[in-house]
């Protein structure tokens, strides 16, 4: 049997599934890449890879897309990793520079920005750019929160905003999964989340940041239905968004 493509996303807030993927049988029967959120996206997008990890704003533009796993990554209010940092409150922000690692966290800052703060902001992706603020996601943003004067953490944000969770990345496919290899596959999940521990462990220390406290309980790892209500509605924004743009 070929082995199934699998992308995943290189950051802490993986690590605990990479590590059940690992250790685990289904090692041999799939081809594991590590990658940045986009470059996953792009992977299943166009047909490298079966699986990702991906950012769940890119799910509409993956053919026959469908959510394999019960896991996923999520927050239940702030997530400690998912901010805009800002020099200017939110009600003073004019220009924002975009994070060319995730379609998700570019597109919930948009949303808050447009629907939660009512801002009209103008979006670079040039990374030069001098802008009010600027979108940065996973381990890059770990310790910086006291370096800028607004630190605005998106999960927390949506929370304030719609009262429900936020599900930032999805292992997604592009074609059927056979029922008995996504069992095995979320077991692996499964086995990867209730041995975080020995993840911490690997981890190498990081200062004015605490990842026990951030794999333990700012990550929420279920796919829940409240979480399926948040990811409709964030999609339902961002086409309110795309209208808006045309």
């Amino acid at each position: 049997m070929n082995k199934i493509k699998i992308s995943a996303v290189a950051y802490t807030n993986t690590k605990a599934f990479i590590y059940g993927l690992e250790h685990s049988d289904l090692i041999n029967k799939i081809d594991l890449s590590l990658d940045i959120p986009s470059d996953c996206a792009a992977k299943v997008i166009n047909g490298q890879a079966d699986i990702g990890l991906m950012p769940v704003a890119a799910i509409p533009l993956v053919p026959n897309a469908n959510i394999v796993a019960d896991y996923c990554i999520g927050s239940d209010g702030g997530v400690n990793s998912v901010f805009i940092f800002s020099e200017v409150p939110a009600a003073e922000i004019k220009t924002v520079r975009l994070d060319a690692h995730s379609r998700t966290s570019n597109n919930l800052a948009k949303v808050l920005l447009k629907f939660y703060w009512k801002k009209e902001v103008e979006f670079t992706t040039d990374p030069t750019a001098q802008t009010d603020a600027f979108v940065l996601i996973g381990d890059r943003t770990f310790g910086k929160k006291d370096d800028f004067a607004y630190a605005y953490d998106m999960g927390e944000e949506w929370k304030n905003f719609t009262g429900l969770p936020f599900m930032y990345a999805a292992w997604v496919a592009n074609k059927e999964i056979p029922q008995e290899f996504k069992d095995e596959f979320n077991a692996a999940l499964k086995s990867g989340l209730d041995h975080r521990k020995e993840v911490l462990a690997e981890l190498p220390p990081v200062s004015n940041f605490d990842l026990e406290d951030y794999l333990y309980h700012k990550l929420q790892f279920e796919v829940t239905e409240d979480r399926k209500k948040a990811l409709k509605l964030f999609l339902e924004y961002i086409k309110e968004l795309d209208k808006v743009s045309i």
